[in-house]
């Protein structure tokens, strides 16, 4: 059936591109939260092994909003590794860093969701595209607060 929800098909492509990206990079992010919720050891185990289960949780539910709205808009979600991999701006551990690297790389990694999710704001604005920009709204506001938060354990 076709979609025909007031945005054109080539809005909608580009809409999905972008919000395809804040998918990978909210998922590589959840994958590392979560990782670094099970690893962390140290005198801030305690506090960080909490905050990063509130974060993973909030990523968790943020994933099925954007995958829902992807679907939608009329396209298929990416729900693959592969797929994330090739389009996440997110960079995988290739080792064990200590609590307060696991913050900075997280705080980095939030601040890189927040530049992927306001690539996609024009695109919205042009297609009148309220739904979007309201998702991308919520998680500019999210993003901008857990790396404020990670940034504050680094000062």
């Amino acid at each position: 059936m076709d979609v025909n929800i007031g945005i054109s098909e080539e809005h909608r492509a580009e809409i999905v591109a972008g919000l395809s990206r804040v998918l990978a990079d909210s998922y590589m992010v959840y994958l590392k939260t979560h990782n670094y919720h099970w690893n962390v050891t140290g005198e801030l185990f305690h506090s960080l092994h909490e905050q990063f289960e509130v974060q993973y949780t909030e990523l968790a539910e943020a994933i099925d909003e954007i995958a829902e709205r992807i679907r939608a808009l009329g396209y298929r979600a990416p729900g693959s590794f592969r797929e994330y991999q090739e389009i996440t701006s997110i960079e995988e551990d290739t080792d064990q860093p200590d609590a307060l690297e696991m913050v900075r790389r997280l705080a980095v990694d939030n601040e890189k969701i927040l530049r992927t999710a306001r690539e996609v704001l024009p695109a919205c604005d042009t297609a009148d595209d309220e739904a979007t920009l309201d998702l991308l709204t919520h998680r500019l506001k999210v993003h901008s607060k857990t790396a404020w938060i990670l940034r504050s354990h680094l000062e």
